[in-house]
């Protein structure tokens, strides 16, 4: 065969290959996509002209995206943030089962962007962004990336209930206000909140199932759009997540504000809002009631799924198998994600061989439990102009150390992460929950948590001890003692929080032997460090460290009563009812403070909605004797410093 009849056949057949593999093109890229694989086929709308070509061509997206990629990383590394931004949403589009850039691009959204604004409410739509995207898009097309899912669950804990960020308070506030309104506050008994998710993942799928399981649901939307037709064509119900909004709003001013009373909301709604005289008239209506509890429960399911891609199923079981999650606290969410990525994404990793991604995830789900047990109880008012307040929830602790168990056969073997990782984890955990039970006066829930760490670690461990086996207040002595001699700066911050708890739960609630206990945890801590052998100490720049400690210590009770009574995420009602209550455990501590809090006091109460029912002095009323005890201290002011000016003629005389 001569060489132009071989050039003929290699044409032909080159022909025939390309006319083969264009036609197998469509049906292999759509068979990548219902095999979860990286590609897409379409074209990704305004984007460069090589972009779309390569797209086209298929075979050079995956060049583009790595171009892509090295541009993102260059232009981050040089502080272009927000230029980032197109370069990032291109690759998701070109390869959406790319899971780092999902991870990217929230990020720079969420940490990067957020912190470059200039008002807290521009903060927060930047970190909110970037969770929802992550956890909306992002895990739609990654369901099984344990990586996204470890992320966002971070970023929960880490971001909205950390304190790094300048405006966590700011963050703290609209997340709990956001689902304050889409599932409404939870029962407080376990089993009743339980009944109450459980109820909501059983709710139907669609309003058609609704109308089928109780007919009327229907009817309850139509009759709530007639009622607001007449406002206007475009005022209408919908079963969404707007709809829960304006239906939270109801629900609050009706059953559950105490600050929308006091500023005479309800009358101000009901004459200036249709959709609030709507559910008036619906909600409210107990013939309605029953569809109306299907329709609730029904579109709290579709926005879980829609809106937050979260499973009620899963949720509700968390709250069985668990303890009291309350899903206004971001703890609650991390708590969420870390599981699902656990549940979910683990067995993929495991394949690949990232055991510290894994190990990493499961520590995000242990100090989510952890924080909420520590302040995992929330009060809120949606009205009002306080931050939510947070209270210990001791609820928690069986399951942390159910899944201690669990996580600590898991990782038992796991090199530099292994199973010792979290025996010091639970250790220190119950050690401590030991202690703050026992200044709190909890002392049954003190025995118990002994006992349990007596039978994890001490007669009940590999190798047996009786380490555990010590009167309860000997174990806190000693626990408080270890943590002294090597920290002692961590003493002040001990006895405020003692204290603060003491004024909560002890004042506050009438609890006499709560309080009584805390001043005896800081009588006892003044007495240990009097008696220390270091107590005389001074360094070669003449501080006496200890002597200045000892001093700070005995002026805790007050600096703690200080701080409580000007701290704004304690709600005014609480810090007035404590301030009514105090004299009877400590008769001169309104005294010693009144003047220093009542500026700041003053402030706050004036941003608050109950100064425009109520007089400063009739929430907060200077106590009696308060002009003699001015006296007194202006004479004792003026005695200190007379004494003070005496000590330097003194020595000149001496020379």
């Amino acid at each position: 065969m001569n060489a132009r009849a071989i050039q003929l056949v290699a044409l032909v057949v080159l022909v025939i290959c390309t006319v083969v593999s264009g036609a197998m093109l469509g049906p292999i890229t759509r068979q990548t996509e219902r095999s979860g694989l990286r590609y897409t086929d379409v074209s990704v709308e305004g984007a460069p002209p090589f972009v779309a070509l390569g797209t086209a061509i298929g075979a050079l997206r995956g060049l583009i995206v790595d171009i892509l990629w090295i541009k993102v990383n260059y232009m981050k590394e040089r502080g272009l943030f927000y230029e980032v931004m197109a370069d990032a949403e291109l690759i998701t589009k070109l390869q959406p089962r790319f899971a780092a850039v999902w991870a990217f691009h929230g990020h720079n959204m969420a940490y990067n962007i957020s912190v470059a604004t200039q008002t807290m409410e521009e903060r927060w739509e930047w970190v909110n962004a970037g969770i929802r995207l992550v956890r909306g898009d992002g895990l739609r097309h990654n369901p099984n990336n344990l990586v996204l899912h470890k992320e966002l669950a971070f970023w929960f804990a880490h971001k909205i209930e950390g304190y790094a960020d300048d405006a966590h308070l700011f963050y703290k506030r609209q997340f709990c206000e956001e689902w304050h309104d889409v599932l409404g506050p939870p029962p407080e008994e376990q089993a009743a909140r339980v009944a109450w998710i459980r109820a909501i993942a059983d709710a139907p799928d669609t309003l058609a199932e609704a109308e089928r399981e109780t007919p009327g649901v229907r009817a309850l939307i139509d009759r709530l759009n007639e009622s607001v037709t007449p406002f206007g064509d475009s005022l209408r119900f919908e079963p969404n997540i707007q709809f829960l909004r304006q239906y939270g709003v109801w629900r609050s001013v009706k059953e559950q504000s105490a600050a929308a009373e006091v500023l005479g909301l309800e009358k101000q709604f009901a004459t200036e809002s249709p959709f609030f005289k709507a559910f008036d008239e619906i909600a409210g209506d107990p013939d309605a009631t029953e569809a109306w509890d299907v329709l609730v429960r029904y579109v709290r399911r579709r926005v879980l799924i829609d809106d937050y891609n979260m499973d009620p199923v899963l949720m509700a079981d968390l709250t069985e198998d668990l303890g009291p999650v309350d899903w206004r606290h971001g703890q609650a969410h991390a708590l969420y994600w870390s599981t699902r990525g656990s549940m979910y994404g683990e067995p993929r990793t495991a394949r690949q061989n990232d055991i510290y991604n894994i190990v990493n995830n499961d520590r995000l789900r242990l100090q989510a439990m952890q924080d909420l047990a520590r302040y995992g109880r929330i009060t809120f008012d949606p009205f009002s102009s306080e931050l939510p307040s947070r209270f210990s929830e001791p609820r928690w602790i069986p399951a942390i150390e159910k899944l201690f168990i669990e996580l600590y056969q898991k990782h038992y073997g796991t090199r530099g992460a292994g199973g010792d990782t979290f025996i010091a984890f639970l250790e220190n955990f119950m050690s401590s929950a030991i202690c703050e039970a026992f200044r709190s006066g909890e002392f049954e829930r003190a025995e118990e948590l002994m006992a349990m760490l007596d039978e994890k670690f001490g007669t009940g461990a590999q190798v047996p001890n009786r380490k555990y086996q010590i009167p309860l207040d000997v174990f806190v002595v000693n626990q408080s003692k270890g943590e002294y001699i090597f920290q002692p700066h961590l003493a002040p911050r001990d006895t405020v929080a003692s204290l603060r708890y003491g004024f909560r739960e002890g004042v506050g609630r009438d609890r006499e032997e709560v309080y009584e206990n805390t001043v005896e945890f800081v009588e006892q801590l003044i007495a240990y460090f009097k008696g220390n052998e270091y107590n005389d100490y001074v360094s070669r720049f003449g501080e006496a460290r200890m002597g200045a400690l000892l001093a700070d210590l005995e002026k805790t009770r007050v600096r703690a009563f200080l701080q409580l009574m000007t701290d704004p995420t304690i709600s005014l009602n609480e810090r007035s009812t404590i301030w009514g209550k105090v004299d009877k455990f400590e008769p001169t501590l309104r005294l010693e403070v009144y003047d220093q809090i009542g500026p700041s006091l003053a402030r706050q109460f004036a941003q608050h909605e109950l100064s425009q029912k109520y007089a400063f002095a009739e929430i907060f009323p200077e106590p009696p004797g308060m002009d003699i005890y001015r006296r007194q201290r202006a004479l004792q002011r003026q005695a200190e410093e007379q004494a003070t000016d005496q000590k330097p003629r003194d020595t000149l005389e001496r020379k």
